[in-house]
């Protein structure tokens, strides 16, 4: 019989898993593979059973069903998938499923129940799609299955959030600097808005031109590696097969079944160099097509996103007012930043916006009584 004292809890889980069923429901419409549409779907029912189970144990609890619907975040996640394919966010779920199980093992009701080791398995199986092991499909499925489960959705959201948070932090800081020195020594209006662009426009190109030089180096880097790849397969193809062989029983695949696989995939001239350089250089030829400018010019945009903030009041206003206007701003945008970020951490948004408030507004604080102290002594 259920503890009424953990009602809550159970509520809590039930939340849990509608949001994962939900999730994997819409990853199975999303998805164009058949055969990860039918693991999508197979995950749902699962999510599905174990939300029955927690609906069942409020009830003998004495407590009453409560209406659920995906949360927020899984909403967003949703929206994600659909709008950049399932492998945006399969970061995102390992480290939902790998923490659900981590809870379940400590719950008493689940001790008679697989619930613990089925999430931890739900988790194992998104980090194989992640790190493109197999998983049991053959021959050029696999490279086409690798190809599209990369784990970089978190990546790629944490770099455009952290791009914003520079830009934001960093001319934040500058804007407040001037300003304390503008208190102490007369500095007029201007001189801030002048100050707050050029920081703007140094910092954004700088972020731009260091993304550039990263994707083009990376680039050069990728096509000579994959260049001395393909002369090896020409000259030597056994000894290709061999280490691919050994690549794939490293994780797991008997050495009969290893062999068979990169012999098929050796010996393809279609996949063949495709899937020497996914699994023994751990590069995606389909990431060598991306454009360096793009890049530069994404992240330009968004540290001027964020830089942008500070500098807006000082258009409008002027004085104390700014100033003040300039702070509440950016404070609504620090924590906009932090808690953008807990779409894929799943922290609390109070805790991370807080947190991402507080380090920003110290940092700016610190600046100002620097400008201060340096404006009073030049004036002095």
């Amino acid at each position: 019989m259920a503890i009424k004292a953990n009602i809550p809890q159970y509520k809590a889980n039930l939340q849990a898993e509608t949001n994962s069923s939900a999730l994997y429901r819409a990853l199975t419409e999303t998805e164009t593979k058949e055969e990860l549409k039918k693991v999508y779907s197979k995950l749902a029912e699962s999510e599905q059973k174990h939300a029955d189970f927690w609906r069942e144990q409020i009830i003998q609890a004495g407590g009453k069903e409560p209406p659920v619907k995906p949360d927020w975040r899984t909403r967003t996640l949703i929206w994600l998938a659909k709008k950049f394919g399932p492998q945006f966010i399969l970061s995102t779920i390992v480290e939902m499923e790998e923490s659900g199980g981590d809870s379940y093992s400590k719950q008493p009701e689940t001790k008679k129940t697989t619930m613990a080791s089925e999430e931890k398995s739900h988790g194992r199986l998104f980090k194989a799609m992640m790190s493109t092991l197999p998983g049991g499909l053959e021959g050029t499925q696999i490279a086409r299955f690798e190809g599209r489960h990369k784990g970089v959705g978190g990546n790629v959201l944490r770099a455009a959030v952290l791009g914003a948070n520079d830009g934001l932090v960093s001319n934040l800081s500058l804007v407040m600097g001037v300003a304390g020195a503008a208190e102490g020594a007369s500095l007029s209006n201007g001189t801030i808005l002048i100050t707050g662009f050029a920081g703007l426009l140094a910092g954004a190109i700088s972020m731009a031109l260091g993304e550039w030089l990263s994707v083009q180096s990376s680039r050069e880097l990728y096509l000579r590696q994959m260049s001395i790849e393909e002369n090896e397969l020409e000259a030597n193809p056994e000894e290709e097969l061999e280490e691919l062989s050994l690549i794939y029983q490293s994780k797991g695949i008997s050495e009969e079944h290893a062999k068979m696989m990169a012999g098929q995939l050796v010996n393809n001239p279609n996949t063949a160099l495709d899937t020497l350089a996914r699994e023994e250089l751990g590069i995606d030829p389909e990431e060598l097509g991306g454009s360096a400018w793009e890049a530069a010019g994404m992240s330009f945009m968004l540290f001027a996103l964020g830089a942008i903030i500070p500098v807006v009041p000082f258009i409008f206003t002027s004085g104390k007012e700014s100033v003040i206007l300039s702070l509440l701003l950016s404070a609504l945008g620090l924590f906009g930043i932090g808690s953008a970020i807990t779409v894929m951490t799943g922290k609390s948004i109070w805790t991370s916006g807080t947190r991402q408030l507080i380090f920003g507004l110290l940092a700016a604080g610190v600046t100002f009584g620097i400008g201060w102290f340096m404006g009073v002594s030049l004036a002095g």
